[in-house]
C-alpha cells in the first residue's frame, strides 16, 4: 500500500510494493522495504493520474494537489483532476505551438508561481527532457546552459526574458521563447494565450523507466556545474522512500518545502515526494521570507527547510507564534547545527529530522520517523542503497573511521541513482571508483550505524597529521552568540602544513568588538566546544560568505584565495 491505499488503486503496472505499517522500526524498513522497476513508467500517467481516478472514486481526502498563495491575496488551488486538465494543456503547448518532441530539452526559468509545476508534468506527458534554472542566473549562467544543453525551448517570465534575450543569437540550438506574462515581448509566444486557447485533450507518450527525464545543473561547489540526467525512475520511483519514511506523508497532510524551484531538492519535495504519497504541495510566494507567518497563518502539517530558516527561527523566540497544525519537520541541503535542533525543539516540541542527498541521488541517509535522532548526524542509510564508508582503494572502513562516503553500485547500480552526467562520459566514469559510486562526499559511520558528515573531500584540512573537517568547528563557532554563520577552510602554514582558517559574520551586536579580543573569545570557545586542536588559528571577520545561487557556501573560493596569497 502507499499512503493507506492499495497499490492497485495507483499502478496497475504494480511499479511500488511497499509494505506500510501504523508505526515502524529502521529495521523493519530495511526488511521489508522494495520496490520493482517496470520497463514502462511516467509519472504524470502511472502516478498522478491515477490519483486523479482516486478523487473520483472518493477514496482522496479533500485537500488539493497544490495549494499557492502569494503575498498580495491571490490563491489557487487544484485538484489533481485540474492539475491534469491544465498539464494536458501545458502539453500541447509543448507539441504543437513548439513542436517539441521526446528528447528534446526545454529549460525552465519561473519563480513559485503555478505555472512551473504545470511545466514540470507536461515535460512528463510529452517526453520532453526538463532543465530547470533559477532566477538569480545572470545572463553569463543562461549562455552556459543554453549552449551546454542545446536547449530547443526557454519558458522564463518578464524578469529573465532581457538576459535570454542578450544571449540568444549565440545559440543556435534555441528555435522557441515562452514568456509567462499578460504582456507581450517581441520574439516570444506567450504562453497564457497559448494555455488559454490550448485543447486538454492529449495523450501521455510512452517512456520507458530509464528513458531521460530531467536534467539539474550541479550547484557547482567545487567546479563549474555539471548537467545531472534523471530517468523516469530514478525520481519517479525512488524518491517514495523521501515521501513516505522521511517526510512522513499521506494523502491528507499539507506539506510546505521552500526550496528554489532551480535545484533538484524543488523535484524531490515540490513533486515527487508529496504526490506519489497524494499530498498536497503548499507554496507561498512571499516578498520576503518569513516561515513563521506561513506556518502560523496555514494549515501546514509538514515543513521542510535548509538549515538557513531553522537558524532564522531560533534566533527569534517563537513565543508570539503558534503552529497549530505543525507535527513533523526535516531539513536538507547542507548539515544542520546541532544546537540549532535543540533550540527548535525547545521552542516547538518537534525534532528537526535531517536528510542527506546529492542531486545525483535520491535520499542517501535519514533520519527517519521513529528512528532515535542523534543532533549533527544525518540518520542511518536510505534502503534503496548499500551506503558505505571507503578508502581510497575502495576498501570498507569499520566504524569510527573517515573515508569517502559511497554507495555500491556493482555488480548492480541501483536504477535510482543519477543516470550520466550529460554529455560527459569522463566526468560520469570519474564518479566509479571499484565497486562504488564515490559522492566527493567525506564522513564517518558510527557503532550504531549512524552517518555523520565531515565534509566535501576538497573541503578536509589536514593540520600537522590531524584531519579536520569543517562542519564541527563552524558548529561549534555558531554555538556563540556573537556568530551568524561562518566558513571553515584551509590556510598555508610554514610549521603545520595547513591550519584552520574561519571566516566569520558577526552579528549587529558584536560588530564593533575589538577584533583582536573577539578572535580570541572565539578560539577559546571553539577550544572548550570541541577537541582543542580543532581551533581556527586564523580568522577574517567578514560581511558576507561567498555562495552558490542556490546558499551553499563556497568553501573551494576561501580556500583558494587563501593559498593564493601564500
Amino acid at each position: 500500500t502507499i499512503a493507506g491505499l492499495s497499490v492497485q488503486h495507483l499502478r496497475p503496472c504494480c511499479c511500488f510494493s511497499v509494505v506500510i505499517r501504523a508505526s515502524w522500526s529502521y529495521e523493519a524498513i530495511k526488511q521489508q522495504y522494495r520496490l520493482e522497476v517496470p520497463e514502462y513508467f511516467n509519472f504524470a500517467r502511472d502516478v498522478l493520474d491515477r490519483w486523479t481516478e482516486v478523487e473520483k472514486e472518493g477514496k482522496k481526502s479533500k485537500t488539493p494537489a497544490l495549494w499557492w498563495v502569494d503575498g498580495a491575496g491571490e490563491e489557487v488551488k487544484w485538484s489533481f483532476e485540474e492539475l491534469g486538465v491544465l498539464s494536458r494543456k501545458v502539453s500541447n503547448v509543448l507539441s504543437d505551438a513548439c513542436s517539441l518532441q521526446w528528447g528534446d530539452r526545454v529549460i525552465l526559468i519561473l519563480p513559485r508561481i503555478p505555472e512551473w509545476w504545470l511545466v514540470n508534468v507536461a515535460c512528463m506527458r510529452t517526453g520532453t527532457v526538463l532543465i530547470p534554472g533559477t532566477q538569480q542566473l545572470t545572463a553569463k549562467d543562461i549562455l552556459h546552459r543554453l549552449q551546454k544543453s542545446k536547449a530547443k525551448c526557454i519558458i522564463t517570465d518578464e524578469s529573465v526574458a532581457p538576459a535570454v534575450d542578450s544571449v540568444g543569437a549565440k545559440c543556435q540550438s534555441l528555435k522557441f521563447k515562452l514568456l509567462v506574462s499578460e504582456s507581450h515581448r517581441e520574439g516570444w509566444l506567450n504562453f497564457k494565450d497559448l494555455l488559454k486557447n490550448a485543447s486538454s485533450d492529449h495523450h501521455c507518450v510512452t517512456t520507458k523507466c530509464q528513458d531521460p527525464m530531467a536534467i539539474y545543473f550541479t550547484s557547482g561547489t567545487t567546479g563549474s556545474p555539471k548537467m545531472t540526467q534523471h530517468s523516469h525512475s530514478s525520481y519517479g520511483i525512488g524518491l517514495t522512500v523521501s515521501g513516505r519514511y522521511w517526510l512522513d506523508l499521506t494523502s491528507s497532510d499539507i506539506f510546505w518545502n521552500t526550496s528554489d524551484t532551480g535545484w533538484a531538492k524543488s523535484a524531490w519535495s515540490s513533486i515527487f515526494s508529496p504526490w506519489i504519497q497524494g499530498a498536497c504541495v503548499f507554496v507561498h510566494k512571499m516578498p520576503h521570507f518569513d516561515p513563521r507567518i506561513s506556518l502560523s497563518r496555514f494549515p501546514i502539517t509538514v515543513f521542510c527547510s535548509p538549515p538557513t530558516a531553522y537558524r532564522m527561527f531560533v534566533q527569534h523566540k517563537l513565543s508570539s507564534y503558534t503552529f497549530k497544525s505543525l507535527r513533523h519537520c526535516v531539513s536538507a541541503g547542507e548539515p544542520i547545527n546541532p544546537d540549532v535542533m535543540e533550540e527548535w525543539k525547545a521552542q516547538t516540541g518537534l525534532d528537526i529530522h535531517e536528510g542527506y542527498g546529492q542531486t545525483e541521488t535520491v535520499l542517501i541517509c535519514g533520519n527517519f520517523k521513529g528512528m532515535k535522532i542523534k543532533p549533527g548526524s544525518m540518520g542511518k542509510p536510505s534502503p534503496e542503497y548499500d551506503v558505505k564508508i571507503i578508502d581510497e582503494n575502495s576498501n570498507i572502513l569499520p566504524p569510527g573511521k573517515e573515508g569517502d562516503i559511497a554507495i555500491r553500485v556493482k555488480p548492480t547500480r541501483s536504477p535510482f541513482l543519477f543516470t550520466c552526467y550529460a554529455d560527459d562520459p569522463e566526468k560520469t566514469e570519474a564518479t566509479i571508483r571499484g565497486d562504488f559510486y564515490v559522492t566527493g562526499d567525506r564522513g564517518i559511520m558510527d557503532e550504531d550505524g549512524y552517518f555523520w558528515f565531515v565534509g566535501r573531500a576538497d573541503d578536509v584540512i589536514n593540520s600537522a597529521g590531524y584531519r579536520i573537517g569543517p562542519f564541527e568547528v563552524e558548529s561549534a563557532l555558531v554555538e556563540h552568540p556573537a556568530v551568524v554563520e561562518s566558513a571553515v577552510v584551509s590556510s598555508p602554514d610554514p610549521i603545520r602544513g595547513e591550519v584552520v582558517k574561519a571566516f566569520i559574520v558577526l552579528t549587529p551586536d558584536y560588530a564593533s568588538h575589538d577584533p583582536e579580543k573577539m578572535m580570541k573569545e572565539l578560539q577559546d570557545h571553539v577550544k572548550k566546544v570541541t577537541a582543542p586542536y580543532k581551533y581556527p588559528r586564523k580568522m577574517e571577520f567578514v560581511e558576507q560568505l561567498p555562495k552558490t545561487i542556490s546558499g551553499k557556501i563556497r568553501r573551494n573560493e576561501l580556500r583558494q584565495k587563501e593559498w593564493r596569497k601564500d
